[in-house]
């Protein structure tokens, strides 16, 4: 038996004020990117995203490796020392410089590889992005560690902002995509300047006799396993833009980035609160399961939410977000939402990967299921964009059981019950997305935005009536209404009852 936690009220305050800051500031960030892309969309031609994307598909690869894994190893470390901290720091800026330099010199082959000369100054302009990241990663994962979120959102939030205003001015007068290219790359000059002020900390010079192994061993099965998740999840914007060009490639860009707006919006904010607060509840296996649990509930509710309602409006919701100009993008986002279902339901799998520090054995999951999913994907470019889309999704669906599986004897996690939760989870939205798309048919005359709200009333009243007469999704929706209960509850010393495992 374990004697009373002194730190279990601490955590438990830590996490529920980390949440809540958290997930405000993700909804101020959502309604940025959405202005974002609804006002750029209206200024910028399928062309000019997909020229930037063929350029940033090659810059993720460089960004998992610029981070190496470190940020989340320093999240996830029991203890960090300052020289170890700004070990990490140094690390980090050197492989940012040395990625900076290797894509500089890539710029004309990967030109060459799309026959397209206007990539050369585009990748030459977004390489900058490795050493200004390099420079941010472990300012960003000290504020993260300590949860200070309020501070953390409030630096991207205002580089966002910032950022989009310069790109629109741009983009209304004419720059075309070097709007877009401006966008990236001043959201993360603006975080360079301000994370070490927030952050409070500056690097030493790096330290010998710091111990670092601990760190590099975590990041170095992380940031292979990243990289061939990368790879599986980017290959289709790859093929589109080799094989069939940057308008395609602009409209299944813009699909796939209305389907990752709510996705990553809200698991990036879940993440950055329950790594932290997983990480330190390892040795006590009911709270863990108990925060992997209600955690997993409230995620997979808002994303199945959101998405759920989108693919049963995507005409409309294409129409008002983006323009009539854009409606080849309607059934690859449809498509893409529904992969993005899936994504949302393996997510607490990956916390449980990193949380628990398994991270070698999250790397050879990766590495036998991710060569699959591009060997599918590249083959689904045989029926076109829309082939490759379905392969994406096909894949999405299959990899969430299979990752689950992986963990299985290897972690202390209620996985039946997580894999059950979200099957239902998922189940249930399915058939309020139906009653929408249903609700909407009857009112094929009236304008997007009426039709819409139509949609929204038969979604929600179809969720009223599964609450109403299935228990478990009515205990879902009343847990999520009482978070702050939640984490009051996790403050009180009924930790001291746990056992050791």
């Amino acid at each position: 038996m374990t004697s009373p936690s002194r730190t279990a009220p601490s955590l438990a305050a830590k996490a529920g004020r980390g949440a809540a800051v958290t997930f405000a500031g993700q909804l101020t960030r959502i309604v940025v990117q959405l202005l974002g892309i609804v006002l750029l969309a209206r200024l910028l031609s399928p062309s000019d995203y997909g020229l930037t994307a063929m350029v940033l598909a090659i810059i993720g690869v460089g960004e998992i490796l610029r981070d190496f894994g470190l940020s989340s190893a320093a999240i996830q470390a029991r203890t960090l020392t300052r020289g170890q901290r700004s070990n990490l720091f140094w690390i980090n800026l050197g492989i940012g410089a040395g990625l900076t330099a290797i894509v500089a010199g890539l710029a004309v082959p990967l030109a060459s590889f799309y026959g397209d000369d206007r990539l050369v100054l585009i990748t030459l302009a977004l390489s900058v992005t490795f050493l200004l990241n390099g420079f941010s990663t472990q300012f960003r994962a000290d504020l993260n560690r300590n949860f200070r979120f309020g501070w953390l959102a409030s630096a991207e939030i205002g580089a966002q902002i910032i950022a989009l205003t310069i790109a629109l001015s741009l983009a209304a007068f004419g720059w075309g995509y070097w709007a877009l290219v401006a966008q990236q790359v001043l959201q993360v000059l603006l975080q360079a300047v301000v994370l070490p002020f927030v952050a409070g900390w500056w690097p030493s010079l790096p330290r010998r006799g710091e111990q670092m192994k601990a760190f590099l061993t975590f990041g170095g099965g992380l940031v292979g396993a990243q990289l061939l998740n990368y790879a599986s999840r980017n290959v289709a914007s790859v093929v589109i833009g080799r094989q069939f060009g940057a308008q395609e490639l602009g409209y299944f860009n813009r699909a796939y980035q209305l389907m990752v707006l709510p996705l990553n919006q809200i698991n990036a904010p879940s993440s950055r609160v329950a790594l932290p607060t997983l990480s330190r509840l390892q040795d006590q296996p009911r709270r863990y399961a108990d925060f992997i649990s209600f955690g997993q509930t409230i995620l997979l509710n808002l994303v199945c939410f959101v998405l759920a309602f989108t693919v049963a409006v995507a005409p409309d919701l294409v129409f008002v977000a983006l323009g009539p100009q854009w409606g080849p993008t309607v059934p690859l986002f449809q498509v893409l939402a529904i992969a993005g279902l899936f994504q949302a339901a393996a997510y607490s799998s990956y916390w449980i990967y990193l949380s628990q520090g398994l991270t070698t054995r999250y790397l050879v999951y990766i590495a036998i299921t991710r060569p699959f999913v591009i060997a599918i994907i590249c083959l689904g470019a045989v029926w076109g964009v829309e082939g490759v889309t379905v392969a994406y999704a096909v894949t999405a669906a299959l990899l969430w059981p299979i990752g689950t599986l992986f963990l299985v004897g290897r972690a202390t996690a209620p996985l039946l019950k997580l894999f059950l939760t979200a099957l239902r989870t998922i189940s249930i939205y399915a058939v309020a997305a139906t009653a929408s798309w249903a609700s909407t048919l009857l009112f094929p005359d009236l304008f997007p935005i009426a039709r819409m709200a139509v949609g929204l009333t038969g979604f929600l009243l179809a969720l009223a009536l599964i609450a109403a007469v299935f228990p478990p999704f009515r205990r879902d929706v009343l847990s999520m209404a009482s978070a702050r209960r939640f984490f009051r509850s996790a403050r009180k010393p009924a930790v001291a009852q746990e056992e050791t495992p």
